[in-house]
């Protein structure tokens, strides 16, 4: 075998770069749609509020100020000089009623600021004649103005614009604005109570995935009845998983150990035994292939998380090509970035790239020339190490291409006659997922397997 420091080889794009697309939050969306709703009706209660009570109101309100502007022309019409000076002071007084001679310089804007001042200067042009005049601003002085006359004489009537209620929108705007404050909070409340268990049931899900069966139970004794039933059986699931793993783990592990010792019997029964050198040699070969093959099972069934620490991917691939240097049908050429740094497990790692090493060797050999060639390539991208093992084989199927790490799948017949059990593909993706990385397969553009390994910068 001999390696090489080369330019970086053809690399096609990595699975692992592909960003998965993200949606909106489940909490803003159930938040959104309720403040929507709410929102919704509150604005449809409030048009239908306003039309539903703004004309009688505009009608009462017309009412009175007829009623005030009739009394106050009959007082007027009916007293004489010195009567009516005092009429005028005591409605000033009084009622906080001015009575002022209307002249033609006076310059004077209409009362209609909105709908309703609109609708009241038009009832109080229906009941005081077409010739009355209701204004909001007389020379500059704003208040509510009703022009009227009196036997050929004009006056105007000046009135606190009070005596209509409130700003109408002013009065809209703070109830509007107060009953949209009060629906987001609603809404906020109520999102989180019905996200709440949907939340806990994620992260239930994803510690379980991770192996950690205790983080994942759920409460139990919650009040829906809905949401307790979906803890129960969620609990009951993960206690029977656990339970699965450790029967695996207990059966992988007691496997090698009852294995292991009649393999040793066999071995030195053979050396010993077998006078053949030839068939002694094939013997000891198949008895350290078991042996193996036994590794590779519990390499597959360890359950701990990995120790993570930053280690020098340079030095980690260095020692693996040195692991494998004896090889004659295998070239490897290597690019990588200097003094590149994952956070990982170190010997994990190296038992992926092994692992990786080993399987070009068998299944990545080139027709033409008999030869392994592989490029291992690296490359940093933000927070991310994004390394690639790659062979010039013929790669595989791609409709078998996501089954290649399943435990004991082997991708073609060849493959099938090949020694091994199997297992190096999916040892590799477990153990990069254990050290919180992601690991995937792809055929290359020019021919040949390529593995796509993605962890964290050290």
């Amino acid at each position: 075998m001999s390696s090489s420091r080369s330019a970086p080889p053809e690399t096609a794009p990595a699975p692992l770069e592909a960003r998965p697309r993200r949606g909106i939050n489940l909490f803003w969306r159930t938040f959104f749609f309720l403040a929507l709703l709410l929102f919704g009706s509150i604005v449809a209660w409030l048009q239908t509020f306003r039309t539903l009570e703004t004309e009688p109101r505009a009608i009462q309100n017309a009412q009175q100020l007829a009623t005030l502007v009739n009394l106050t022309r009959v007082a007027l019409r009916y007293s004489d000089a010195i009567a009516r000076v005092s009429l005028i002071k005591t409605l000033a007084e009084e009622e906080q009623v001015r009575i002022t001679p209307r002249k033609p310089t006076d310059k004077f804007e209409l009362y209609i600021s909105d709908e309703f001042g609109e609708r009241i200067a038009d009832e109080l042009t229906l009941r005081l004649g077409h010739d009355t005049v209701v204004a909001g601003n007389v020379n500059g002085q704003q208040g509510l103005w009703v022009g009227f006359s009196i036997d050929g004489d004009s006056y105007w009537l000046l009135t606190d614009t009070s005596r209509l209620g409130p700003s109408r929108t002013s009065t809209w705007a703070i109830w509007l604005m107060t009953a949209a404050a009060l629906s987001l909070a609603g809404a906020a409340v109520i999102a989180r109570l019905i996200n709440q268990p949907l939340k806990q049931l994620s992260f239930a899900a994803s510690r379980m995935r991770d192996g950690d069966f205790e983080a994942s139970r759920l409460d139990e004794r919650v009040a829906t009845s809905e949401i307790r039933e979906v803890n129960i059986g969620f609990n009951r699931m993960a206690a029977q998983l656990s339970k699965i793993e450790q029967d695996r783990v207990v059966m992988l592990a007691g496997i090698s150990h009852d294995l292991r010792t009649p393999l040793a019997r066999l071995r030195l029964e053979t050396e010993m035994s077998v006078a053949d050198p030839d068939a002694r040699e094939h013997m000891a070969n198949d008895i350290a292939q078991l042996d193996a093959i036994i590794d590779k099972f519990l390499d597959y069934a360890r359950p701990e998380p990995a120790h993570l620490e930053p280690i020098s991917l340079n030095d980690l691939i260095d020692a693996s090509l040195y692991a494998v240097a004896d090889y004659p049908d295998m070239k490897v050429n290597v690019s990588l970035p200097k003094d590149t740094k994952v956070l990982a497990d170190q010997v994990d790692l190296s038992r992926v790239i092994a692992n990786l090493l080993e399987n070009s060797r068998r299944y990545g050999k080139s027709p033409q020339t008999g030869m392994a060639l592989v490029d291992i390539s690296a490359r940093v991208s933000d927070a991310w190490v994004l390394i690639k093992v790659r062979d010039h084989g013929k790669g595989v199927a791609p409709e078998v291409l996501s089954r290649l790490t399943n435990p004991f799948f082997r991708g073609d017949a060849a493959r099938t006659a090949a020694t091994g059990a199997g297992l190096g593909l999916a040892i590799a993706e477990k153990t990069v997922l254990r050290m919180g990385g992601l690991f995937s397969l792809s055929n290359t553009s020019s021919g040949g397997l390529a593995a796509h390994i993605k962890l964290r910068r050290g």
